[in-house]
Formats: structure tokens, C-alpha cells, sequence
């Protein structure tokens, strides 16, 4: 069986997914590949960034085993003036909520930038408002809970307007616009995700 390996910047507002459901978008509208070709893992739908198709089952259960910990980078623009002791706080970890319950959030590293990210524009864009703030924030996880990011900056008072997954481990979208397609090598993408072939 041919594998294949894809990475893709998802658009915003489109399902992690090849088939449709009711009137959203999914993968199916933006990217032709093979017909065994699925996600690993998964990128809300009102998410964007990198996301990796492929039909190597290997490559599938190894990523998302938790005790592999990949690190996951995200860029995420927040509304208001984030403080240092908020970014703080997300670094040792807040309390959301998930599936009902309390989970405190590991360790991660995160920090404003100083400038705004180079990123392709969201379409639609987020809304603009003069008198607050929108600093963007680059935090690097090794975990993902569902819609984590969105709840840490949440806990520490300051909602995610817009979330890019920027890199999972050494596989970035840097270049890339929205809707981009990419095709990898087998050995490349085990090298950059830091995981050993078999």
C-alpha cells in the first residue's frame, strides 16, 4: 500500500474532516488527496494551521499516544491587554474544564510577542475594535484536551479571538497561506515529528 503524508494549513471555519455536515465546510472543499487519507488528530473548526493527513496508521497511533508529549506550538490572539502575570499563570498550569470535570493544565512555555505575527489573513477577520487591545500570544503545549487553548486563555481572563496551530514539533506552516497543500516523504515527516519509523 502507497503511504502517503500531506500537511495542510486549515482554514478557518472548516471541519477537521473529509465529509460535511449540515452547511459547514470541510476538508473535502479545499483539498483533493487519496481516498484512505484522514486528519491525525483533530483542529476546531473555528481554529486554523497545520494539520496532518495521512494514511499511515503507525504514524496516526504514535502521534497521538500521550506519552510520546509532542510538542504543539500555537499562536493565539487574545482580547485585551494581556498581562505577564496571566502568561505566567497559563505557564504552571490553570484549571479548566473538561468533559464535566476540573483538569489542571501541565506545564507549558508561553510569551507575547512583541510584534504581530506574520500569518495569512482570516477570512472572515476577527472583529475590530479601536479602544481594546488584541496582543497575540505564542504558547507551546504538549498536551491537547479539547479546545484547551481557548479555555486556558479563558481562565486566566482573556478570550482567544483567533487560534493558529503554528508547528508540531519541527513541521511548521511558516510560508504557507490558508487552503495550502503540502506533500511530505516518509522519512521527513517521522524526522521532523521526532519519532522513529518501522
Amino acid at each position: 500500500m502507497a503511504l502517503y503524508y500531506y500537511i495542510i494549513y486549515k482554514p478557518y471555519e472548516v471541519l477537521t474532516r473529509f465529509t460535511p455536515e449540515g452547511n459547514k465546510a470541510c476538508l473535502a472543499d479545499y483539498f483533493k488527496v487519496p481516498p484512505d487519507v484522514y486528519p491525525v488528530g483533530r483542529l476546531d473548526y473555528d481554529s486554523e494551521g497545520l494539520l496532518i493527513l495521512t494514511n499511515d496508521k503507525a504514524l496516526n497511533q504514535q502521534l497521538l499516544l500521550p506519552q510520546h508529549a509532542h510538542e504543539r506550538e500555537y499562536w493565539v490572539q487574545v482580547d485585551g491587554a494581556v498581562t505577564r502575570e496571566a502568561v505566567q499563570q497559563l505557564e504552571v498550569g490553570v484549571e479548566i474544564n473538561v468533559d464535566g470535570k476540573l483538569y489542571r493544565t501541565k506545564k507549558c512555555r508561553a510569551e507575547i510577542f512583541d510584534e504581530e505575527p506574520l500569518l495569512p489573513p482570516r477570512n472572515p477577520p476577527i472583529r475590530f475594535r479601536k479602544s481594546i487591545p488584541a496582543p497575540w500570544i505564542k504558547m507551546v503545549l504538549q498536551e491537547g484536551k479539547n479546545r484547551q487553548v481557548r479555555r486556558m486563555t479563558a481562565a486566566v481572563g482573556f478570550p482567544t479571538l483567533r487560534l493558529v496551530r503554528y508547528r508540531i514539533e519541527l513541521i511548521t506552516v511558516a510560508g504557507m497561506q490558508s487552503g495550502d497543500i503540502m506533500e511530505l516523504g516518509r522519512e521527513e515527516i517521522y524526522r521532523k515529528l521526532k519519532l522513529k519509523a518501522r
